[in-house]
């Protein structure tokens, strides 16, 4: 990461696209709406602790274990939005 800014604005960018996917699941998919209700409140915990971790920090260290978490939980948000359609 580049510096602060960036990965607070990657982390905003992140949790907006899975709200905006599952806003889209639940027009299209009217049954399934709790699910995605589910997943966008998991997104919206997880921004405000990472941007809480993010004011906390003071060294690379520990902004490089946030990007690294940030990174995982990304990944486990896509395993997530392909679920609901199954």
């Amino acid at each position: 990461m580049a510096n602060k800014r960036i990965l607070k604005r990657n982390i905003n960018e992140m949790v907006f696209d899975v709200v905006e996917e599952c806003f889209f699941f639940e027009m299209t998919v009217p049954g399934k709406a709790d699910r995605s209700a589910k997943l966008i409140d998991e997104a919206a915990d997880f921004q405000d602790q990472m941007l809480s971790k993010m004011n906390q920090a003071k060294g690379k260290a520990e902004f490089r274990a946030i990007a690294n978490e940030v990174e995982a939980k990304a990944n486990y948000f896509v395993d997530a939005l392909n679920a609901l359609n199954k």
